[in-house]
């Protein structure tokens, strides 16, 4: 049931209709449940047990562990008086080793189930590859959304046992929150504290949040339909008008520049959407974009796309890195060294952990975008850029002074902002190649096959309508670069707020002509085949 149907429309409906008109406002979230599973149902009855073993499991180990918590505190205070730090301490990390257990194990199992049915194949052809060996190579259906559902709960699970939020007592609030059905199919990756008591709370219908809503999901599905789709079949024209063994360079870099339009209008409209139906039912999801394209480095641009991704990778992994005893002790015995005794080798010694922590994180990010080589080259790349960025930073600094560089000017800012998109964009071909060495061809051409001539001649064989979807796709970047421009200048004020402060006529006209450009130029209708948003793929 995709977002774009209308039958998630009439879903959606329906779902809402019901939910504000229950009379008990108390229970409301049960009908939220009740639609999240009919919603993950029509994906298979039979795919959906992954998700209800992962919701049960860690709904179980959240309460050992929660019991656990609390048990020890109870204990503790119990001989607050007759214990001295020593034994309260001892005593705390026997109990400890309970919780650890618990979570590790149900950590262990469902992140399991993830790599079985994600990354079992990969590894197998892999190994055989390398050894000879037999091992069978089967081909899973991989669940709808099973890479953020296990993030989210896993998270929670996390967050459980650090004692940053208590264990939820209800099973059915808990499968609410894992399996709400805006978020299910990419995102975003809520924390339990942010997102849970808005599930369960009582909502009455706004008209507000019903507006507001409303142009988030027009929004999301103009850059879905309108812009999105487009590009992707303007991709697919491309690719077919290139030479596989050698491809035009040219004709390379504007299929990457295709898809960078492709890849944030479509994976940003499918957040705008779900937050959108959400912010109709009364809940506020956490923003999982902020005009990525404008970052001033890579590290601001994974700080501006998929926020809830890297957020969960900052929280579980990148923190517990650099912050390890490990960690620790490279610092440590960077500084006790000659080189350390230096300012370059002090500055190596305070942010070497973090770096490599970095790395680590990014690492898993590619493993996460897919079961192939190309993504894993996709995160080392982006990981590589990052460290080498973060033990740059003096030699930075110090080249901007000797070249008199603003590094405030609008001009500088131009230029970071124009030096990181093509950083990002070569992680890119990672993403658009069908495989790692066809990666590696499209960055070989890009630098030594550069024919513009070539690109021409094969553009001028589009046909009309192809021709059409450039001229389309170039007004409707520049009107989306616009609305970008605009929230990136007032961050702090959404542009729906700026646009409610406008007079009635404004509004209405400025709605009207988006529901038209909607109607009269978005991609569907009559043997449309409607595409699946890209994250539903990893």
């Amino acid at each position: 049931m995709a977002f774009t149907t209308l039958a998630f429309a009439c879903f959606a409906s329906i779902l809402t209709i019901v939910y504000f008109a229950f009379p008990n406002k108390q229970y409301q979230w049960v009908v939220l449940l009740i639609g999240s599973y009919v919603f993950y149902f029509f994906t298979g009855i039979k795919i959906a047990a992954f998700m209800v073993f992962t919701t049960v499991s860690t709904y179980a180990a959240g309460r050992i562990i929660g019991s656990n918590t609390r048990r020890t505190r109870a204990v503790i205070k119990e001989h607050k008086e007759d214990w001295d730090k020593k034994q309260k301490k001892a005593y705390r990390a026997e109990r400890d080793k309970v919780g650890r257990r618990i979570m590790a194990l149900t950590l262990l199992v469902n992140f399991g189930i993830l790599f079985v049915l994600k990354y079992y194949r990969f590894m197998a052809v892999n190994i055989n590859s390398l050894t000879g060996g037999g091992l069978p190579v089967f081909r899973f259906i991989l669940p709808l959304g099973i890479s953020f559902y296990t993030f989210q709960s896993m998270g929670y699970l996390i967050d459980v046992y650090r004692g940053d939020v208590e264990d939820e007592q209800n099973l059915f609030k808990f499968a609410l929150f894992v399996s709400f059905f805006p978020q299910i199919i990419q995102g975003p990756i809520s924390a339990y504290d942010q997102l849970a008591h808005q599930l369960y709370e009582p909502h009455r219908p706004e008209y507000e949040r019903f507006k507001f809503g409303l142009e988030l999901i027009l929004w999301g599905l103009f850059k879905k339909l309108v812009i999105a789709d487009r590009a992707s079949g303007l991709m697919a024209v491309i690719r077919d008008s290139m030479d596989a063994d050698s491809p035009n360079g040219t004709m390379v870099v504007f299929l990457i520049l295709v898809y960078a339009l492709q890849l944030y209008a479509d994976f940003s409209a499918g957040i705008d959407i779900s937050r959108g139906v959400a912010q109709i039912l009364g809940i506020d999801m956490i923003q999982n974009f902020r005009q990525p394209y404008f970052s001033l480095s890579l590290t601001d641009y994974w700080n501006r796309w998929h926020i809830s991704l890297g957020a969960w990778m900052r929280n579980y992994i990148f923190y517990p890195l650099a912050l390890s005893d490990t960690a620790g002790k490279i610092t440590e015995s960077i500084s006790r060294s000659a080189f350390g005794k230096t300012k370059a080798g002090a500055h190596i010694a305070s942010v070497l952990p973090g770096a490599l922590a970095s790395l680590v994180v990014f690492l898993v990010v590619g493993i996460w975008h897919g079961a192939e080589w190309k993504y894993i080259w996709f995160g080392l790349w982006n990981g590589v850029v990052i460290m080498i960025a973060i033990l740059a930073v003096p030699l930075m600094d110090r080249l901007n002074k000797i070249l008199h560089i603003d590094p405030s000017s609008f001009r500088h800012r131009v230029f970071r902002i124009i030096r990181t998109f093509i950083l990002v964009c070569i992680g890119y071909y990672f993403d658009v190649a069908v495989n790692a060495t066809e990666s590696f061809l499209f960055l070989r051409q890009t630098l030594t096959g550069q024919n513009l001539s070539g690109a021409l001649a094969a553009a001028a064989g589009f046909d009309k309508y192809t021709l059409l979807d450039i001229v389309l796709l170039l007004m409707m970047t520049v009107l989306m670069f616009i609305v970008g421009v605009l929230r990136e200048k007032q961050p702090d004020v959404p542009l729906r707020v700026r646009i409610a402060r406008m007079s009635p006529l404004v509004q209405w006209l400025i709605l009207f002509a988006a529901m038209m450009t909607l109607l009269f130029l978005g991609v569907y209708g009559p043997g449309y085949d409607p595409q699946d948003f890209v994250y539903m793929q990893f």
